[in-house]
């Protein structure tokens, strides 16, 4: 496996459409054609047959979303290793803002010396924390994307 081969984050959710309404009205997600199908997957508790949903980002990065199906492996859970994912922002103060404004949490924000904040995490009540970092760290942290030596 090669980091170029990634091409998608997956993320379990509870309620799909929510989710693609949500990340749509934030960040302008434009999404493929919806699959639902039943197939037969082996499990830790033996095979059998599930409805899977699923859904996939046209936009990039691409995103895929998994309706959750209990007593499977599809559930939210909270040490799944998708801890965030990050955005670039103009404005992470207003864009906090309307976060919160559509019942998201705050959870961390890095403040700058001035008490505006550089970035922020928020709790989504129906998907994935979100990370707004500001746009200004953008050319510093493009350093942390080279290679050394």
């Amino acid at each position: 496996m090669r980091a170029e081969d990634q091409y998608h984050v997956g993320i379990v959710v509870e309620d799909i459409d929510a989710a693609k309404t949500q990340l749509s009205d934030l960040f302008g997600y434009v999404w493929g054609t919806e699959m639902s199908t039943n197939v037969m997957v082996r499990l830790g508790s033996g095979t059998e047959e599930v409805n899977l949903r699923l859904v996939y980002s046209v936009s990039e990065p691409r995103v895929e979303l998994v309706q959750q199906i209990e007593g499977t492996v599809w559930k939210p859970a909270p040490g799944s290793g998708v801890h965030h994912i990050g955005y670039w922002s103009d404005d992470v103060t207003t864009d906090a803002a309307q976060l919160e404004a559509r019942g998201f949490l705050h959870e961390a924000s890095g403040l700058g010396p001035d008490g505006v904040p550089m970035w922020g995490y928020y709790r989504s009540p129906t998907g994935p924390r979100v990370e707004l970092v500001s746009r200004a760290l953008q050319a510093g942290m493009a350093t942390l994307w080279t290679r050394q030596g």
